[in-house]
């Protein structure tokens, strides 16, 4: 599935869309997917506020997250860290299984840095 980043950088008005893809629908979700999103959401944070720079190391730490409502049966995820905020999404699931996921994606997230 193809889904859309809108990224704001602090002290910036206009924002700026990326363009993700995750190769499985969101019904269909565990953690582990859960944890390709929020990586790719922060990937593109960095690259609208550092371009051109390598990507960096990616630890799910250290942000704040929400799971909000689009329209109905789709949501986004919203984050914000300090360098911008990202809005990512819709994604078709539910705001309770996803809020759920995430908090489990985060609370799960092992190993060294990816």
């Amino acid at each position: 599935m193809t889904f859309d980043i809108e990224i704001v950088l602090r002290n910036e008005k206009d924002a700026a869309v990326e363009r993700a893809v995750h190769p499985r629908d969101p019904h269909k979700w565990d953690e582990e997917d859960v944890r390709d999103v929020l990586r790719q959401i922060l990937l593109a944070l960095n690259r609208v506020g550092n371009p051109g720079a390598p990507d960096p190391v990616v630890a799910l730490r250290g942000f704040s997250w929400i799971v909000e409502p689009f329209d109905e049966g789709r949501v986004v995820i919203a984050l914000e860290i300090p360098m911008g905020a990202a809005i990512a999404g819709p994604f078709a699931i539910g705001r309770t299984a996803l809020d759920a996921l995430v908090t489990r994606a985060i609370a799960t997230t092992g190993g060294p840095p990816v």
